[in-house]
């Protein structure tokens, strides 16, 4: 009995840089500033794509959905965060952890199958223009956009359990800013190859085959621009993909470096940049990409800004 309850510690510590002090204000001003972004930045993107006709498309309907998981991502575990690096004591409860966890996973499953979606909703709309509003009707929209979230939080309801499964032997701090599934495995006091294999494996079902698909995706648009005669055509073609492709390269990025490399002591900082990028800098770019490259959605905030002054 004394033996399990030593492996389900009441709480977590966090180390993150705690070993760095001089680096908590300035992570806890990048830390705020970000959040503070992604909240409106992604809140601004849902109301626009709700309140105005223009954007009721199955591009902004992906978008917003988008959008809703970034701000869930983010607020599972910024605030704790910040709150982590005002204190002297860098904790999290065991609930919190396991809650944290969860969030985390599903919502970064999730977005792996999402952002492949959009790719392919990009494909239908370059290379099957007459035939697009028949092939993405509302209810296909609503089928992938539930298989995704569905997908996500089923994977994660199998690796959070194989994660918890394992002894902890009394060890509590976690070299790492949040509760994460390569984190806490190097809690565990038995071997854990059948885990990290089945990690990798899942990783590779949920990143290097979307990144294919999205890659083939791509591969016949740029075929159909490049049939386009008229420059300003081929413009307009790749400006609409622009945006996804470089939220595409941020997430995938990241995610493939941190979840397919080989685990080493060396990469331990390093890690814990990566997950910080795709779990709060993606984020918060997401919203600034898409509204900076995308005339639908500036057009939308001038039309709204414009009605709210003339109120």
């Amino acid at each position: 009995m004394n033996q399990v309850n030593e492996s389900v510690p009441q709480e977590f510590i966090l180390l993150g840089f705690s070993d760095r002090p001089w680096l908590e204000l300035p992570l806890f001003v990048v830390f705020l500033v970000s959040y503070i972004l992604t909240i409106f930045g992604n809140l601004a993107i849902i109301l626009m794509s709700r309140l105005d006709s223009k954007l009721h498309t199955p591009m902004y309907f992906f978008l917003t959905n988008l959008s809703l998981l970034d701000l869930c991502y983010t607020t599972s575990t910024v605030p704790q965060m910040l709150v982590n690096i005002c204190n002297s004591r860098k904790v999290i409860s065991y609930g919190g952890c396991v809650a944290q966890l969860f969030i985390f996973l599903a919502l970064g499953s999730t977005e792996c199958l999402l952002l492949a979606v959009m790719s392919f909703d990009r494909f239908v709309a370059i290379c099957r223009p007459l035939h697009y509003s028949v092939i993405m009707h509302q209810r296909l929209c609503l089928q992938l956009a539930a298989a995704s979230w569905i997908s996500g939080f089923s994977n994660s309801v199998l690796q959070s359990t194989l994660t918890l499964q394992m002894p902890l032997c009394g060890h509590k701090e976690v070299d790492h800013f949040f509760c994460e599934v390569p984190a806490l495995l190097k809690l565990s006091c038995v071997d854990t190859t059948a885990n990290e294999a089945e990690l990798f494996f899942i990783s590779v079902l949920f990143l290097l085959i979307p990144v294919a698909l999205i890659l083939i995706s791509y591969a016949f648009i740029v075929q159909a621009v490049l049939r386009i005669r008229s420059a300003e055509g081929r413009r307009k073609a790749f400006g609409t993909c622009g945006s996804h492709l470089i939220v595409v390269s941020l997430f995938y990025g990241t995610a493939i470096y941190m979840y397919l490399q080989p685990p080493s002591p060396a990469s331990k900082d390093r890690g814990k940049m990566v997950s910080l990028f795709y779990g709060i800098i993606t984020p918060m770019l997401n919203p600034l990409i898409y509204t900076l490259r995308n005339k639908d959605v500036k057009g939308a905030f001038k039309r709204k800004l414009h009605l709210f002054s003339t109120v």
